[in-house]
């Protein structure tokens, strides 16, 4: 069975998306930065790395379970459902999802990561008037939306999430999408390795013990500290009362960020779809 003309397209587009996402030459002042970055953890000891990164993993697994359990998930699922009826009238499950084309399931996904985008660029906004607490709340509530974006991408395509394999390549995609640049191709095909050593009825490495959050991901938390300094800062700089600069750059990062993950995790679904049916 091969590939129709429009599968054939995708395929071409994604390897082409592939070679240029991923053209990445480390320059001299990444390099710097990266080695300040990894002597500063360093610093912490190996018992304190740890700790750090159990509790961002605690964090990300809690997340990911709150939303996959909220009724916003649940009307999500069924709106879409409704909304692929359009295309194919007798679908009732979100595996049968997998039987629209990809045009149709492309067109349906764009909807859904619009909207995503639209929020984060509000709590970006929202984190950018440089309160206290809105900035502390800042990288959890961006964390639950690009989590809940790819459980609403995973959907769409037809991947139920609340299965205990798919609740963990989520978690796994969302490393991958928000790891430095340096660090996410071998992440990347690093994922669809084990994807390939799988299938679901084998729960293989996607045990309840594992660890997702690896040591390069600690910049994340190093941008975020320093995106709050400057959040800070530009609260001072106000239009009629309105810190709007500041809001501004908050709105911009996050839009930025929760568009790479959306990018990032739209072309996973896609390829592994594609991979499944053909290969």
């Amino acid at each position: 069975m091969k590939m129709n003309k429009d599968e054939q397209a995708l395929w071409t587009e994604i390897e082409r998306w592939e070679d240029a996402f991923f053209a990445h030459e480390t320059t001299d002042l990444e390099k710097s930065y990266q080695n300040w970055i990894d002597k500063s953890f360093a610093q912490l000891g190996e018992e304190k790395q740890q700790q750090l990164l159990e509790k961002v993993d605690a964090v990300l697994f809690q997340l990911h379970a709150v939303l996959q359990n909220s009724r916003s998930l649940d009307d999500f699922r069924e709106r879409t459902l409704l909304h692929a009826k359009v295309f194919q009238s007798d679908i009732e499950t979100i595996e049968e999802m997998k039987g629209l084309s990809v045009n149709e399931l492309r067109f349906l996904a764009e909807q859904h990561m619009a909207k995503q985008r639209l929020l984060a660029l509000g709590q970006g906004g929202l984190a950018g008037m440089g309160g206290a607490l809105l900035l502390a709340l800042d990288l959890p509530a961006l964390m639950a939306l690009q989590l809940r974006s790819l459980q609403q991408l995973a959907l769409t395509y037809g991947y139920e999430v609340k299965h205990p394999l798919e609740m963990m390549l989520i978690l796994k995609l969302f490393h991958v999408a928000t790891l430095p640049k340096a660090y996410q191709e071998p992440a990347w095909y690093g994922l669809f390795r084990e994807i390939e050593r799988t299938d679901e009825y084998t729960p293989h490495f996607y045990g309840s013990g594992q660890q997702i959050i690896a040591s390069p991901w600690t910049q994340q938390l190093i941008r975020q500290i320093g995106k709050s300094v400057v959040i800070s800062m530009l609260k001072k700089k106000t239009i009629q009362g309105v810190p709007l600069i500041g809001m501004a750059f908050g709105a911009g990062i996050n839009y930025r960020n929760t568009r790479q993950v959306l990018e990032i995790g739209h072309r996973f679904y896609q390829k592994r779809l594609l991979l499944e049916k053909y290969l």
